[in-house]
């Protein structure tokens, strides 16, 4: 069976829409629509129910559910195993948020290539929704995320609490964001808590998407703007950074994903590193 039927299926549950399932696997929502009326004919049941609200799994659907899982994530596996370099004995794709690389998986990266150099890692970034789709359709091994979704077959970990603070570089650090105020885009559950606190802060001065460019715009300028507390924690301490206690503090458990029954040897050795250093972020 076509591995892209099984993908356009689980792109649909995810979804629950034929349009948004398109977008999600980059093809027409006619292409999408041919892919599940073959997948049906295929298995001979409806997988579906169509409404104007949706799509809906059918009890066909639903039970086919686990076998696309299966498929996708044997064929992602077959595919690292024939595509692995020379001289290395495993592969594995670890996605995290953006804010999570800065500090924490990259210095998870680092302990990995010194410890395991014999596994090959490849990385990807994206929002919780993105990771969880692809460690679904078995092109992620690893991910790390905010608010992973409960599927079955994967495991689900709290690593550490990431912590959101306000700090400035200015000579009288305000209260709240003002003028020299750098928004920073740390995220869907960052800017629901930003807008709640500070609905009158709809158009920031200066917006960035990436945390360690605002970091350092912050250490070259006077200004003020969130970031986690284990990045910032060395530059207070140094007095580089002051931190605004009177301002909210934003609270995120960071999780790590991965499937259930997975290569305990190298799954495993990736994980307990993740560990070690989520320890190290705590203690931070």
């Amino acid at each position: 069976m076509d591995v892209d039927l099984a993908r356009t299926f689980l792109a649909v549950i995810e979804t629950g829409s034929f349009v948004e399932a398109a977008n999600r696997v980059f093809v027409t929502q006619s292409t999408v629509s041919m892919r599940i009326k073959a997948l049906e004919e295929r298995l001979g049941k409806k997988l579906f129910e169509r409404s104007k609200a949706g799509a809906t799994l059918t009890p066909a659907g639903d039970q086919f559910q686990k076998h696309a899982l299966t498929m996708v994530r044997v064929w992602q596996q077959a595919r690292l195993e024939v595509a692995l370099p020379a001289g290395y004995q495993a592969a594995l794709t670890v996605g995290g948020q953006y804010s999570l690389w800065d500090g924490f998986l990259m210095e998870w990266l680092a302990r990995m290539r010194a410890k395991t150099p014999e596994i090959a890692l490849r990385t990807q970034t994206g929002y919780s929704n993105v990771l969880m789709q692809r460690l679904i359709e078995g092109t992620l091994d690893i991910g790390v995320m905010y608010t992973p979704q409960s599927r079955p077959g994967f495991e689900i970990e709290m690593l550490f609490e990431e912590e959101l603070v306000l700090v400035s570089s200015e000579p009288r650090a305000p209260s709240k964001p003002e003028k020299n105020y750098v928004y920073i885009d740390w995220g869907p559950e960052f800017q629901a808590d930003h807008s709640l606190n500070f609905p009158n802060l709809s158009t920031p001065g200066l917006y960035m998407e990436i945390g360690s460019l605002g970091l350092k715009y912050l250490l070259d300028n006077h200004a003020s703007g969130y970031f986690p507390k284990r990045l910032v924690a060395p530059h207070i301490t140094a007095e580089r950074l002051k931190l605004v206690s009177q301002a909210p503090v934003f609270h995120y458990p960071a999780y790590v994903v991965y499937p259930a029954g997975g290569d305990e040897e190298f799954l495993g050795s990736a994980l307990k590193t993740m560990k070690r250093v989520a320890k190290a972020q705590a203690a931070i």
